[in-house]
């Protein structure tokens, strides 16, 4: 009876995180809509990042095209954190460092596909790396002085 109990516990937790998670992509999604320029740079780099995350679990299984449209919110998401931070100079290393360990993980995600599945991902890691070398460049770029 006690491990009955425990069993519906757990699964009852696990469900609640999941509807958690997704309430929180969209409670996050509902916030850019009012942030500052500081606050939009976070939070679409926890928008990309929870769309990766989701990516890797519907690849994980078999929803190809459900994952895509994950993988083209993290491509979007990263580009806006990106332009904003480059226009503004601000949270730049925070940036380029979230930036680069997606396009990793894209990577890693892309070598446990099908052949016929890693092409829209080695597309995605592609533009992420372009991101990241404008916030590279944002960076250390020439001054002008």
């Amino acid at each position: 009876m006690r491990n009955s109990a425990l069993i519906l516990v757990v699964v009852l937790a696990m469900s609640a995180a999941v509807m958690a998670r997704n309430e929180n992509l969209e409670q996050l999604k509902a916030r850019l809509g009012r942030a500052d320029t500081v606050q939009k740079i976070d939070t679409c780099l926890q928008i990309a990042r929870l769309q990766l995350d989701n990516a890797d679990r519907l690849y994980s299984s078999g929803k190809v095209d459900e994952a895509r449209t994950a993988i083209a919110d993290v491509v979007s998401y990263t580009e806006q954190a990106g332009d904003s931070a480059a226009k503004s100079g601000k949270k730049l290393k925070k940036a380029e460092i979230l930036v680069r360990e997606m396009g990793n993980k894209l990577r890693e995600i892309k070598h446990s596909l099908n052949f016929d599945d890693q092409a829209p991902v080695q597309e995605a890691a592609d533009h992420l790396e372009k991101v990241r070398s404008n916030l590279l460049s944002a960076m250390f770029g020439k001054s002008n002085q």
